[in-house]
């Protein structure tokens, strides 16, 4: 991939990551937990939520590197969830929130897609990186890739391995002994999804599970 589409794509990327994380902090507060807005969490503005390594140098590095899987992150919104009404429940909406934006603009972009570019591939441009000569080809790029990287966010935020979204809504269906026990892994989970992602068990690679399912979710899409 060039420099330039790897440039686009990585603030496509960061946009979504943080539209993510807004969406976290803003469905709290409507739960009655205030510290993402009182932190100043509820904004638009990338210095509020950029994280240095997960922001830009993770996904660049996937992205020049050309992995078939490109994550990254905003710096997560601090929930309070003591102060959330319903406990374990408003935590797991809370999390369900980043995703569900993500699917959303998918499903956006999946429309604006059809609609000004049905004369190209949303798969050549996202997995044959072709050259932008046009502005047609550059907004076809563009719109192709925030269909992409916010499946990709989606789904990989809904694994539940803790700390991630789906970890939250998976601890519901625990007892809840059992779901502290689970959720507290939250502290090495990083270092369990790296380990997965780089080390396949049973010849099941992590990666490739996440490189399905969005391949999958595409086709569900209509492409």
């Amino acid at each position: 991939m060039s420099l330039l589409l790897g440039v686009i794509t990585l603030g496509i990327l960061i946009f979504s990551a943080i539209l993510h994380e807004v969406a976290h902090g803003f469905v709290a507060d409507r739960f009655g937990d205030p510290t993402a807005r009182l932190a100043g969490r509820l904004t638009l503005n990338p210095k509020n939520h950029i994280d240095l390594i997960m922001s830009i140098i993770l996904p660049l590095l996937l992205i020049l590197s050309g992995s078939p899987v490109i994550f990254g992150a905003a710096k997560p919104v601090p929930v309070d969830p003591f102060n959330l009404k319903e406990g374990q429940k408003d935590i797991a909406l809370v999390s369900l929130a980043g995703p569900l934006t993500n699917i959303a603009l998918a499903v956006v972009g999946t429309l604006i897609f059809r609609i000004f570019f049905p004369e190209f591939s949303l798969f050549q441009i996202v997995y044959s990186y072709p050259s932008i000569g046009t502005l047609s080809d550059f907004l076809a790029y563009f719109v192709g890739f925030v269909v992409h990287l916010n499946l990709l966010l989606a789904i990989f935020n809904l694994i539940p391995i803790p700390p991630l979204d789906g970890s939250k809504v998976f601890a519901l269906l625990l007892p809840k002994e059992l779901a502290f026990l689970y959720l507290s892994l939250s502290s090495i989970g990083m270092f369990i999804i790296f380990f997965l992602l780089l080390f396949p068990i049973g010849g099941l690679s992590l990666g490739s599970l996440i490189f399905n399912l969005v391949t999958f979710a595409e086709h569900l899409l209509g492409f």
